[in-house]
């Protein structure tokens, strides 16, 4: 959405929500926010469910920080979720993993930025201050795309596709990624076998795969196998 132009010194910004599974970083995060921009009304959530509740409370936040890494999110899926949920609220994705395609398919699909854990305060302020200004905001070195790339589209499509699997469904991604075969994914989520291979049939099915390999390199191949819990 459009925004006037403010200098750092004078960049108030009223409400946020912070999502992230490290209750230290999301409370520090928001700790940060409170005495830099004077963020009076903080949310967070440290997984994508309590993030989706709290945007269901009637909860409108000038801007989300996400970090993609969630338990019950996959790669972009959790980002996705949230943009659609809430499509004129700017998106920050705030990660350690920062490799180019990371980056550069968060942007692609849609974040107002990206910013890397490690960034210090002085340079998280400039970067919030781009964000604010309506500027897409990518650590030194990247370069944003000028358009989305065929690769950009890929990931955002299977992105989307997994963004739309059950919770289960997720889970057993993950551990199909891991190597597990079907018993060993029944006993670590205390199904029953068949019920095991039901959601990886209806999974396959979902991504356009034929089997569990397929799936695993498809998941690996959008570089975003790191973020699976």
């Amino acid at each position: 959405m459009p925004r006037t132009a403010v200098p750092v010194h004078s960049l108030s910004i009223k409400s946020a929500l912070v999502i992230d599974d490290h209750p230290l970083y999301c409370d520090a995060l928001a700790a940060t926010m409170e005495s830099t921009f004077n963020t009076r009304r903080i949310r967070t959530a440290t997984s994508l469910s309590e993030a989706l509740q709290q945007l269901r409370m009637r909860f409108s936040p000038d801007l989300i920080m996400l970090d993609l890494n969630l338990p019950d999110a996959s790669g972009l899926s959790g980002f996705l979720k949230i943009k659609e949920k809430m499509p004129d609220i700017p998106v920050i994705v705030i990660s350690a993993f920062t490799s180019k395609d990371v980056v550069q398919s968060v942007i692609a699909a849609g974040a107002a930025g990206f910013i890397p854990k490690d960034i210090d305060r002085h340079n998280f302020q400039e970067a919030m201050q781009d964000i604010w200004n309506g500027k897409t905001y990518v650590p030194p070195g990247y370069a944003v795309p000028a358009r989305a790339t065929a690769t950009d589209q890929s990931v955002e499509t299977i992105s989307r596709k997994i963004a739309h699997l059950s919770q289960q469904q997720t889970r057993i991604l993950s551990l199909i990624c891991e190597g597990m075969p079907n018993k060993l994914i029944a006993y670590e989520m205390q199904l029953a076998e068949a019920t095991v291979k039901a959601h990886i049939t209806a999974l396959l099915r979902r991504l356009g795969v034929h089997n569990r390999t397929q799936a695993a390199m498809l998941v690996r191949e959008v570089s975003i196998r790191h973020s699976l819990q």
